[in-house]
């Protein structure tokens, strides 16, 4: 009976302070009333036009703004006690012992959120001596308990400026932050908060990826048709601007299709790379990811497939790790993996033949065209468009620079001819063409990294390509609660009796 009475008194104690809570969340929005009074009577009392009803909307979404502003500010700096000296005198982490000062204290130029800047007056705990000796620093638990961002943004606002920082150049994003969020940062915080992003999603981007990569399997797995699902990889590269760097240097793409039984694309994910020799991180990101959606994948196996022009690195991955790839369901066995070398490059070095063969543009465009269907057309097309050039080229006097091209573009054909059997693959429902890839090209890397004037430092640019690969993915929202579930926690003195947090989920 005594803990009856103890628990009902403890849970009475509990619902006073919340509806004091409350009761201060709701007043920002009770002192608005009379602005939204005058907003609503000014906007009646005159002519309705279409400027007086952008007026309106547009003073109602400020108004609308700062109650939201104040409601936030209102609710954060009442989690704590109002009184420090209420909350813990002493608390740990990561193994270290800290003080809490007698003080609450402001944040520095206050916190950013999706409707505007708050002011956040925390407790703020700071290390014994012996960890300023190690150059450990003050720390605010209620900062780490809210998610605060590179200690400027709430968890929403830096999901947004992530968002908006793989699609817009700085000067957009603080244009947009200042017109949609009442938002006013410099270049530099914009950095911070950016990369803190981008540092925050990077352990958890390659599990998400395969996550989707196996669910969209799954899916190609039920779809109608007559051909067992495919796993298309692609990868290529793409000169990009370096600062300090006097010429252009090779970034690299990668993309892991996955088609359905008609051969239509289900989804892409897509990786990438800042200029690196060898391109070996893409390389170990491209092989791990494959490795993990083929471990993972308990259906039958897709059939495997690889299209990519012939260039020399995606020669060598082909070669020295695709061939070589175990099958994750019998050791020893190699899985079995198909190159398909892009129609459209093979393409362009049969109308490179008719260029160099005739002189007559009529005859060229229709040797070429002839002989490009021939290619994707006919069983052992390759060869037989070989073999039409050779004809024309014994009749035909090249000088020497002309010679070697002609040189370059047969051999090409002649070399990759086991890769370009187009008609069996298109009746097999596989792709043809490295498109997707290219594409990846434009989107990942083009459309954000190559604007007018624009020039990149290897680590600004990972920053940007990370949060980029993410949204164009479709796995922003999963990767982006990965990384706040695992933020750091410390225990959390607040004004209602909640359970205490730990560190248990420290990072």
């Amino acid at each position: 009976m005594k803990s009856i009475v103890l628990a009902v008194v403890a849970a009475t104690v509990v619902f006073q302070d919340l509806q004091a809570i409350l009761a201060r969340s709701r007043q920002p929005c009770l002192s608005l009333g009379e602005q939204l009074d005058a907003l609503t009577r000014c906007f009646l009392c005159q002519p309705i036009t279409p400027a007086s009803t952008l007026e309106f909307e547009n003073g109602l979404r400020l108004l609308l703004d700062e109650c939201g502003r104040l409601v936030l500010q209102a609710v954060f700096n009442h989690i704590e006690p109002e009184t420090p000296q209420d909350a813990p005198k002493h608390t740990r982490r990561d193994g270290q012992d800290y003080c809490r000062k007698n003080e609450k204290s402001p944040t520095r130029s206050g916190v950013a959120t999706l409707f505007g800047c708050i002011e956040l007056r925390r407790c703020l705990y700071e290390p014994l001596q012996e960890g300023r000796d190690d150059g450990q620093r003050s720390f605010a638990p209620l900062e780490l308990c809210l998610g605060l961002v590179a200690n400027n943004a709430t968890p929403a606002l830096a999901a947004r400026v992530g968002r908006l920082s793989s699609q817009h150049t700085q000067q957009q994003l603080l244009d947009l932050l200042q017109s949609d969020h009442h938002v006013c940062w410099s270049t530099k915080v914009l950095r911070q908060v950016a990369a803190a992003v981008s540092a925050g999603i990077a352990p958890y981007l390659r599990e998400v990826q395969k996550q989707r990569l196996l669910q969209w399997l799954a899916q190609a797995q039920t779809s109608h048709g007559r051909h067992r699902p495919t796993l298309s990889v692609g990868r290529d590269g793409i000169m990009l601007p370096i600062r300090h760097e006097p010429k252009y240097k090779e970034g690299g793409v990668a993309t892991l299709s996955v088609l359905d039984r008609r051969g239509r694309r289900v989804g892409t994910i897509y990786l990438g790379q800042m200029p690196e020799a060898g391109q070996i991180t893409l390389s170990r990101e491209l092989t791990a990811l494959l490795d993990g959606v083929l471990a993972g994948w308990d259906g039958p196996l897709p059939r495997l497939v690889y299209v990519t022009d012939a260039g020399y690195h995606q020669t060598t991955y082909f070669e020295e790790v695709l061939r070589q790839m175990e099958n994750p369901r019998h050791a020893g066995e190699r899985l079995q993996w198909l190159w398909i070398v892009d129609f459209y490059h093979a393409a362009h070095y049969v109308s490179k033949l008719a260029n160099l063969l005739f002189d007559d543009e009529k005859t060229r465009q229709a040797w070429a065209r002839r002989l490009r269907q021939v290619l994707r057309d006919q069983e052992r097309g390759v060869f037989r468009v070989l073999a039409s050039a050779a004809q024309y080229h014994g009749k035909t006097v090249l000088n020497k620079k002309e010679e070697k091209a002609y040189q370059e573009a047969y051999n090409y054909l002649l070399k990759h001819g086991n890769e370009m059997h187009y008609s069996k693959y298109k009746r097999a429902g596989l792709p043809l063409g490295s498109g997707i890839t290219e594409a990846g090209c434009k989107v990942v890397f083009t459309q954000r990294f190559k604007e007018s004037g624009m020039s990149w430092s290897l680590e600004g640019g990972e920053v940007i390509l990370r949060l980029r690969l993410a949204e164009l993915s479709g796995v922003w929202e999963e990767v982006y609660k990965e990384f706040l579930n695992h933020c750091p926690l410390v225990p959390l003195a607040t004004q209602l009796p909640f359970s205490a947090q730990t560190d248990e989920k420290a990072a």
